[in-house]
């Protein structure tokens, strides 16, 4: 792990230690990853049932019929433990809650008597969720992907998750599932299912937007069925970056840390704060959590190859590193973090002092946990229900409200040299 005293004005250079976050090679997953895309269009249904076999998963005899039936979702639902169900349903009234005062409706205005200018507000018709199972299962993900997709007014949401090898999708995911509404569930995962709602197999209809985290062979099947659907985004190892000064708690904050290093040895987790005193307990504190963690190969790594500590000499210079940083979530363990807000520019999710950690935000709090990753909250949001609507403008015009403006559209297009455009205005008003 890296600890690194910054001093003011230094701030930037600093923060481009973690650039590398972005670096990987893909070589080797792409060249797997259009192989299988390949294989899928050409074979269907027989490609996906080769590839789960072949990566380790069911055969064709183990999972049968690749559509999760209703049988198979009630028996799965029923065979939850009740807490778990209350867990999940409470989760998911939350996320109700946050997600529907996102939704857009179409609007317009006029100018005039005649002109009429607005967008049309659609849901789009056909979306498809991923969601991670085989070895890890993972129903926050069905919540935080299908219940927007639902408030927006989706028609058809496709759900694809790979079975475990009892040909079995994860109970706890088809529990979420049907909480949700999922209205197809299919038992594919890998590239081969972001193949399979890109392009149709015999069993599942192509959708028009793919969106749920994956492996990197996920994340880059999506980066190569782009253009033929829309995607999310393309996710990359989990972040978190916290900023704290000296009423901060070490054992928090290393807590808070380790919870992103357990997902992946390539996971980053940073503390930026100005109490050397802070640093050196919570530096301490993550040694003596390490070692009591279920994950502790994988977290270990990630601390020691991906974490940092930076010493800054006051907050506003830690908030510059984080900005720079633009972090997945950014907790702000400080005295009055509200007071902090306005200088947050570039973070996915934003945790409030210490009693918001970064598992509050992945769970049952409200607010998508699907974020834009390595740098990319500078540009991008987190998911949510305008991901699911597309917008068109609507544009009405009469004959004397485009006769004021037809000698302006003509000239405009004589300059660009597109004079049919200026035609079609002309040829209206017996010009031509």
């Amino acid at each position: 792990m890296k600890t690194l005293i910054v001093k003011k004005g230094e701030e930037l250079e600093a923060a481009r230690i973690l650039s590398n976050r972005t670096d990987d090679d893909f070589d080797a997953v792409d060249a797997t990853v259009k192989e299988v895309i390949a294989r899928v269009r050409a074979e269907g249904d027989d490609a996906l049932y080769y590839y789960s076999e072949k990566f380790g998963g069911p055969g064709k005899a183990e999972t049968g019929p690749l559509r999760v039936t209703e049988e198979e979702l009630e028996e799965a639902y029923r065979s939850v433990e009740p807490e778990v169900t209350a867990a999940l349903e409470l989760a998911a009234e939350n996320i109700r809650s946050f997600h529907e005062k996102q939704l857009q409706k179409t609007w317009s205005y006029t100018k005039g008597d005649n002109i009429m200018l607005g967008q049309l507000i659609v849901p789009i018709q056909n979306v498809g969720v991923y969601v991670p199972g085989g070895t890890a299962a993972y129903p926050s993900s069905v919540l935080m992907n299908v219940i927007p997709a639902k408030i927006a007014g989706c028609p058809r949401i496709v759900m694809c998750s790979p079975a475990g090898k009892d040909g079995k999708i994860s109970k706890y995911i088809l529990a979420a599932a049907k909480i949700t509404g999922a209205d197809e569930i299919y038992k594919t995962g890998g590239a081969q299912g972001i193949a399979a709602l890109a392009y149709g197999t015999e069993s599942i209809r192509p959708v028009n937007k793919i969106t749920g985290p994956g492996s990197a062979f996920v994340a880059r099947a999506k980066k190569y069925v782009y253009g033929t659907v829309d995607i999310d985004m393309i996710a990359g190892p989990s972040e978190i970056c916290i900023v704290a000064d000296a009423s901060g708690d070490p054992a928090f904050i290393a807590a808070d840390m380790l919870s992103q290093a357990e997902h992946d040895k390539m996971a980053s987790s940073i503390l930026i704060t100005d109490s050397k005193e802070i640093a050196e307990k919570t530096a301490k504190e993550l040694k003596r959590q390490l070692a009591a963690l279920d994950r502790v190969e994988i977290a270990s790594e990630a601390i020691a190859n991906n974490a940092a500590i930076f010493i800054t000499e006051d907050i506003d210079s830690a908030m510059i590193i984080a900005n720079d940083i633009a972090p997945e979530h950014l907790e702000l363990m400080v005295e009055e973090p509200e007071s902090y807000l306005d200088q947050v520019k570039s973070a996915g999710a934003v945790f409030l002092g210490k009693y918001a950690p970064e598992p509050l935000g992945d769970y049952v709090a409200g607010p998508n946990h699907t974020l834009p990753t390595s740098g990319a909250a500078k540009f991008a949001s987190p998911l949510g229900v305008y991901d699911f609507l597309t917008r068109t403008s609507i544009i009405r015009y009469s004959y004397e409200d485009l006769k004021g403006v037809k000698d302006e559209i003509v000239r405009i297009s004589d300059k660009e040299g597109l004079t049919a455009h200026g035609n079609a205005i002309k040829i209206r008003f017996g010009e031509l």
